[in-house]
This record gives C-alpha cells, sequence and structure tokens, in this order.
C-alpha cells in the first residue's frame, strides 16, 4: 500500500465528519472553505473510483494550496478547521511522496 494510501484510509472518515462541520460554523466568514470542502469531495470521489491505483489529484491538490495559502490557519477559527487543513496537508504530502 502506498503512503497515500495509508494516510487516506487513517484520515478521510475524519474529514468526513470534520469538513462539513467546519463549513457550517465558519463558511460565512471564510467562504473560502466551501472551496476546499467541494475539492476534498472531489479527491475523495476520485480516490474511490481509482480503487488500489493512484489516483489523478495534482489539480485538486494545487487548488487546495492556492485556497488556503498552502494551509495557513486563518487565526480566527476553531480547532477542528486547523485539524481540517492539517489533515490536508499530509493527504498533500503524502499524494507528492
Amino acid at each position: 500500500m502506498t503512503r497515500f494510501h495509508a494516510v487516506k484510509k487513517r484520515i478521510f472518515g475524519v474529514l468526513e465528519t470534520y469538513v462539513p462541520v467546519v463549513a457550517r460554523v465558519h463558511g460565512a466568514h471564510h467562504p473560502e472553505f466551501h472551496e476546499v470542502s467541494r475539492l476534498f469531495a472531489e479527491i475523495k470521489a476520485k480516490t474511490e473510483a481509482a480503487g488500489q491505483e493512484r489516483p489523478e489529484l495534482a489539480r485538486e491538490f494545487a487548488q487546495l494550496r492556492q485556497i488556503t495559502d498552502n494551509y495557513t490557519v486563518p487565526g480566527d477559527v476553531c480547532e477542528s478547521y486547523a485539524a481540517v487543513y492539517a489533515m490536508l496537508s499530509e493527504l498533500d504530502e503524502a499524494y507528492h511522496a
């Protein structure tokens, strides 16, 4: 199993729980998070469709890095928001490893 698949297996469930909550709580003040949510949904769908093959996610991760300023956590958000960015960054790093 690749590092990406190992990281995905460990954190996708947590992201599926956190992302909608963070979007609901912070979306009004951080509308960019709705785009983060959409991109995570794309990553998840492409990963599931690829099965054990390597999904093509370079575009999605590039967009995430741009939207989040390389996963920089805003100063006025909760720990869950920060955790989502940390997990997405870890997933991005594993994908490109």
